[in-house]
């Protein structure tokens, strides 16, 4: 569950509290992992922790949502997402589900191989993974907040 592991690596994470600190801090951090800018759109966040030292991040917001990427679908998040974060990937993501046809899957991992391939890599739960191409997980340079 994403709240232990939260409770587990929250004492030495630098936590943002504010809905515009946390949008841009957690922005921020996927752009510095080298993620697509867009790959948590999430609004109404509460907090953004980042434990550098162990990798581990998480998000709180005030309610789950939903998100339609256009060319790819609906995802579903949690009040809590919870994972590692590393160069090109997240890692034992919690509080992350896509939805396909009239099937839900839960998103374990998402990471890039090959950065010149352009695409981008769902893993789930249940071992399917998915690969869709980066631009559908990119705010343009206008957008940005």
């Amino acid at each position: 569950m994403a709240s232990e592991m939260i409770i587990k690596y929250r004492e030495k994470a630098e936590i943002i509290h504010g809905e515009e600190l946390c949008k841009k801090r957690s922005t921020e951090l996927l752009e510095e992992m080298m993620l697509p800018n867009n790959l948590l759109p999430v609004e109404e966040m509460e907090e953004v922790g980042v434990n550098k030292e162990d990798g581990f991040f998480w998000l709180k917001l005030k309610k789950a949502q939903k998100y339609k990427f256009p060319k790819v679908g609906d995802t579903l998040y949690a009040t809590e997402i919870a994972g590692f974060i590393e160069p090109r990937r997240l890692k034992n993501l919690k509080g992350v589900t896509a939805k396909e046809l009239m099937l839900t899957f839960t998103i374990t991992e998402i990471y890039i191989d090959d950065p010149s391939s352009g695409k981008i890599n769902f893993k789930t739960a249940s071992g399917f993974s998915r690969k869709h191409p980066i631009s559908c997980f990119e705010l343009p340079k206008s957008d940005k907040k």
